[in-house]
């Protein structure tokens, strides 16, 4: 059989279900090599019959090819054969937010996997230990070597990191029959677990610069030893741990396979593939697919290559990564303090893959990254070089022209220093790259909202996930300070409507006073459990509304509403309540006061 490739549409990828998409049937052909090539044709969903009901034919066509069925999430308890353990998963949460755990005494889980961004970074490159207490983008400290990818759904994931130096040996997380990989001093001693995850819950706690520190002496056996320690000396998790495992409960110690199995098993409550494109597949009405999706879809499945690297079939688990190693020709980003050591004669590059195997020709490797939920990252690729997904995609579909013009000026003021030698990364780009890809605007358009909208499962937006951030932690530590992205995005909005840049402009959410008429400002502390105290300054007399607003906007309490109040100061008092007399929950709230024409908007965080 002769086939006639167009240049990226001629996938061999390796995987037992052939992918491509064409019109009409398909074209297999088994190489040399061993793996399947398709030859797959440009769809044109504008061609004549290329409406809405054209564009559905050939998506669920293409997704029935690849083995798409949408239906990872409820396949989860079936493959780890049993239900999942709230009760256990609930310690692991408990744990994953207290820095009891990190030798270091600043830091945990969720100082770098943050339920703000997906539990995943915040940051274009983590910042671990000795950080400033915040979580989000005024995170403060010496960098990491990475970004810190999300791990929302790695249930799923045959392989961990972005050297893969975490790795299943059978391909299947579920599966430790040939034995769970670590790089010394673990090696394959962690595989007598059942998931991967339980196993890889073990090396956190190890990281020196992540949560360890360097002051504590010993090895890996040494820290997690003495986290141990410090878990078995708090009565509250013997008691949270005694619920779990009847052993400590009559007394013996809790070990670290138990602090294992508790992570994993929070981790296994994250799984979120409940996305547009997922509910397509499954044929539900009100999939929540646009035609743009749609058509966003079929270019990520076709023309514009993506799936040859963000596989979805076999071992991919649906994950949109085929968990192997590519070279992407990314801008070599290097922090101006870290406590990382960076490799090359100018200490700023990254040599990936070569640094777990010692072979220079896995040198600038990296794993593939899975790509649901996209929409919830701060950043993208290993080191967040790109702050948005139209910027990552650029890069895919012209790696050299992008990478040689690459400028660091919007990332962090300490990431925009001198990049690492661009040419010796792009002398090894992955073949699947080597030519650029051509899309319209149109498509272009098309492809990004696929990826933003069309993965995005909702239930994993922060608004949801915050919830899951303890008020407490067994240890009485204080839990670090979250940031809200709707907060910032709020505050945001009221700093642009300060400026004179926006005037004649749609009128914000939140204002200013009007020529300082009134002003509010703080007595007290903003991020109050108790009442928060404001001081209200009126230079005219007037009737006046003062409500409390939650960051949707929406109207939570009414503490004055058309009383007279005369010009001077006048104290201002929410006991952060809501007009039903209940709590609110934690968050950012927004205090504003009308005079006349005269407004003003102060922020304070609810800690409760």
């Amino acid at each position: 059989m002769r086939l006639h490739f167009h240049r990226i549409f001629a996938i061999a990828i390796g995987l037992s279900v052939p992918v491509g998409i064409w019109i009409g049937a398909p074209v297999v052909e088994t190489r040399a090599d061993g793996r399947d090539a398709i030859n797959a044709q440009r769809i044109d969903a504008d061609a004549p019959g290329g409406g809405n009901a054209a564009l559905n034919r050939q998506l669920k066509a293409a997704l029935r090819v690849l083995g798409f069925t949408g239906t990872m999430e409820a396949s989860l308890e079936g493959r780890l054969g049993r239900a999942v353990d709230r009760k256990l998963a609930d310690l692991g949460r408990l744990l994953w937010f207290d820095t009891i755990t990190g030798l270091n005494d600043d830091n945990s889980c969720g100082g770098c996997h943050s339920p703000t961004n997906g539990f995943g970074d915040t940051q274009s490159i983590a910042i671990g230990i000795d950080n400033n207490n915040l979580v989000g983008p005024n995170r403060t400290g010496p960098r990491n070597m990475r970004r810190t990818p999300i791990v929302i759904n790695n249930v799923f994931y045959p392989n961990l990191m972005w050297n893969s130096r975490f790795a299943s040996l059978s391909n299947d997380p579920f599966d430790n029959s040939a034995g769970f990989s670590f790089p010394p001093p673990e090696g394959l001693s962690l595989s007598h677990l059942d998931h991967l995850l339980q196993s890889q819950a073990f090396i956190p706690p190890t990281e020196r610069n992540e949560v360890a520190g360097f002051d504590f002496p010993g090895d890996n056996f040494d820290i997690r030893a003495e986290v141990l320690n410090r878990l078995n000396a708090i009565p509250e998790y013997r008691r949270l741990f005694g619920h779990s495992f009847r052993e400590v409960k009559d007394g013996a110690p809790i070990t670290f396979d138990m602090f294992g199995r508790a992570i994993a098993e929070f981790e296994f409550t994250l799984a979120f593939t409940d996305a547009p494109l997922d509910r397509f597949a499954r044929g539900e009405e009100g999939d929540g697919m646009s035609p743009g999706q749609k058509r966003g879809a079929l270019l990520f499945f076709g023309k514009a290559g993506c799936v040859g690297c963000h596989a979805v079939s076999g071992a991919s688990n649906e994950m949109f990564s085929d968990f192997r190693m590519h070279v992407l020709g990314v801008p070599q980003v290097a922090p101006a303090v870290t406590n990382s050591v960076f490799d090359g004669p100018g200490a700023n590059e990254d040599f990936g893959l070569e640094q777990v195997t010692g072979n220079a020709a896995d040198r600038y490797g990296f794993r593939t990254s899975p790509l649901r939920n996209l929409a919830l990252q701060a950043a993208h690729m290993h080191n967040g070089c790109f702050l948005s997904i139209e910027d990552a995609v650029r890069h895919h579909l012209d790696v050299f022209a992008s990478a040689r013009a690459y400028s660091p000026g919007a990332l962090d003021e300490d990431l925009r220093g001198p990049l690492g030698p661009i040419e010796p990364v792009l002398a090894r780009v992955d073949p699947l790259l080597s030519a650029p890809i051509a899309l319209s605007a149109e498509e272009f358009q098309d492809l990004v909202s696929f990826l933003r909208e069309g993965l995005l499962d909702p239930r994993a937006l922060p608004g949801n996930l915050m919830g899951l951030i303890p008020d407490r932690v067994p240890s009485g530590r204080p839990v670090m300070v979250f940031e809200s992205p709707a907060a910032l995005a709020a505050n945001a909005a009221m700093d642009a409507s300060r400026s004179p840049a926006r005037v004649g402009a749609a009128e914000p959410a939140a204002r200013s006073s009007e020529g300082e008429a009134v002003r509010l400002q703080n007595v007290g502390p903003l991020s109050a459990r108790g009442p928060v105290w404001l001081e209200l300054s009126a230079a005219q007399p007037g009737r006046g509304t003062v409500h409390v607003y939650d960051v949707a906007g929406r109207r939570v309490r009414t503490l004055a509403d058309g009383e007279w109040l005369a010009a001077g100061t006048h104290p201002i008092v929410w006991d952060g309540r809501d007009e039903r007399g209940s709590n609110v929950s934690r968050g950012i709230y927004f205090i504003r006061v009308q005079i006349g024409s005269a407004i003003a908007d102060h922020r304070v965080a609810r800690l409760d």
